[in-house]
């Protein structure tokens, strides 16, 4: 995907490796150490355990071409691919020697914690080349194998092993960067989806504290409803699944699950009706631990965790698309019958953790309140479905933004800047074209703003004077600027004057789109209907 100039030694205290420099798509080069090992293979006895660091080697490492993804079954094709053996990461590196060290962007992918890779075909390093930066890109577990969680403390599984893997892989970054000519005093952690999701736990875990400097966060929060207790007994029926026939106990699941092939893990069927009903998609994910062990990353609710975070001493930036609910296309299309049986069961569609503690009175109300906010006077039908993807956008995504950036303010004495990506290309918004299959052509769909700052396999090398190039550099511009200064004014978008949001005025975002301009947000309104269903202390 880029021309290779030459190749390139480097030597870190765990041995020698081997890299290339390249040519990115713009003609920009850069210097590519791929598949460094940061943690032994989780594979065996280290299966669904804390991941544990790797050791030194002997000889050069070969370091010239990415690791295979974690092993995963794709959420749209269902094909199994990638490898239990993914503890690795990559470092790019705009220069090896500079009069001062570079800053340093750690990327956290997303794919809701069940797929996801940090490779150069997803998550090209091209456009950020173009800058004085380094970008660090890792793999984590996924699905089962990152995310399994058992009670009895003896075993030492209680979850949350693929947030450890980038708890090690940020220490990793923090010990060696220098020697890639980063400064180890200025690293950023950002991602998108489930990878915003995890820096925003990274930003609330103790045991990241001091390993980087600020934070982004893109379409994803850790104020998000956490059915921890919907999740109970997913060890043992994921051993039913693989041939387990004895009784649900941890010791005797483990052992089992620990002889099953890792294909065979990832390939399970757990979610009913029932669980959809209650606003889990997936198996996996993050988890509250039923104990805390040395290396617990959520000891209680990230709601909680927020509010005396460490990183409430940091700035940050966090935002989102304009039309995030177009991910849920593929799902709300296939069950177009659902809208028109939702009049009959309204209170499906509030968050459980509202309606867990809401009398059957304030449910019937705050269900009615949500519908007519979305469809207005007439009921929710299968004709509707823009409109429960309009929906979608706010549970799903905009809500949760807008708790973290109250958070924020209550709680936080650093800057908070908030951002809304509204740049709608006809053929360059990917993401839009995954999720909608051509039936929905315009819109910013969740994770559109990544085609403007990673090159995929699928983008092409666009003219410089068009409004997808422009797009890139002040994409580009704004998060590298943040990163070197903490500060994402820059001269990509103009004369606008970003501020940090205030309490006394929360409404006004950065909105990126074919002009970048400071608007009040257009959400507000409806977001203040989903406080409303909340109680108070729940909110932030």
């Amino acid at each position: 995907m880029s021309e290779i100039l030459e190749t390139c030694e480097l030597s870190l205290p765990l041995g020698k490796i081997k890299g290339v420099k390249r040519l990115s798509l713009y003609e920009d080069s850069y210097f590519s150490f791929e598949k460094i090992p940061f943690a032994k293979p989780p594979v065996g006895e280290l299966r669904f355990k804390a991941p544990v660091p790797a050791d030194p080697w002997s000889g050069v490492l070969d370091c010239s071409h990415f690791a295979e993804k974690p092993i995963q079954r794709d959420i749209f094709s269902r094909v199994t691919e990638g490898s239990e053996d993914c503890l690795y990461l990559n470092v790019y590196s705009k220069q090896l020697k500079s009069d001062k060290p570079l800053p340093v962007l750690v990327y956290i992918y997303g794919g809701a914690f069940t797929v996801g890779e940090a490779t150069r075909e997803v998550y090209g390093p091209d456009y950020f080349m173009s800058k004085e930066v380094i970008l660090v890109t890792l793999n984590y577990r996924v699905d089962c194998l990152g995310f399994l969680s058992l009670k009895d403390p003896s075993l030492n599984v209680p979850g949350n092993a693929g947030l450890k893997d980038q708890v090690l892989a940020l220490k990793w970054v923090k010990k060696y960067i220098s020697n890639f000519n980063g400064d180890a005093n200025n690293i950023t952690v950002f991602g998108e989806s489930a990878g915003s999701r995890s820096t925003h736990f990274m930003m609330c875990t103790d045991q990241t504290k001091g390993l980087f400097h600020k934070a982004i966060l893109m379409s994803g929060t850790a104020h998000k409803d956490f059915p921890n207790d919907l999740c109970e007994d997913f060890a043992f029926r994921l051993a039913q699944q693989n041939g387990f026939t004895g009784e649900n106990n941890d010791a005797k699941v483990l052992h089992h699950l620990q002889g099953v092939p890792a294909r065979d893990l990832v390939s399970h069927d757990l979610i009913t009706p029932e669980h959809r009903r209650n606003g889990l998609m997936f198996a996996f994910g993050p988890t509250v631990e039923p104990y805390v062990g040395e290396d617990c990353v959520v000891p209680k609710s990230p709601v909680e965790m927020a509010r005396d975070a460490w990183s409430n001493d940091l700035p940050i930036m966090l935002g989102g698309t304009s039309f995030e609910g177009l991910f849920m296309f593929p799902a709300v299309a296939a069950n177009l019958k659902a809208l028109d049986t939702l009049s009959q069961d309204p209170s499906r569609i509030l968050p459980r953790e509202v309606r867990d503690i809401s009398t059957e009175e304030e449910n019937a109300e705050y269900s009615q309140r949500l519908i007519e906010a979305y469809f207005g006077d007439s009921p929710p039908s299968s004709k509707r479905l823009m409109n429960m993807l309009d929906f979608y956008s706010y549970k799903s995504f905009w809500h949760c933004f807008h708790r973290t950036l109250n958070a924020r303010l209550a709680y936080a004495k650093a800057p908070t800047y908030f951002y809304r990506f509204d740049f709608d290309s006809p053929n360059f918004n990917f993401y839009r074209a995954k999720f909608c299959r051509g039936h929905i052509k315009t819109g910013v769909a969740h994770a559109d703003d990544l085609c403007y700052l990673f090159r995929s396999a699928e983008a092409w090398k666009l003219e410089k004077s068009s409004a997808e190039y422009r797009t890139i550099e002040r994409m580009v511009g704004i998060w590298t600027a943040f990163a070197a200064t903490s500060n994402p004014n820059c001269p990509e978008i103009g004369h606008v004057d970003w501020k940090p949001s205030r309490k006394e005025n929360p409404k006004p975002v950065l909105n990126i789109s074919n002009d970048v301009t400071i608007v009040d947000l257009p959400e507000y309104e409806k977001l203040k209907i989903w406080d409303s269903i909340y109680k108070t202390e729940q909110l932030i």
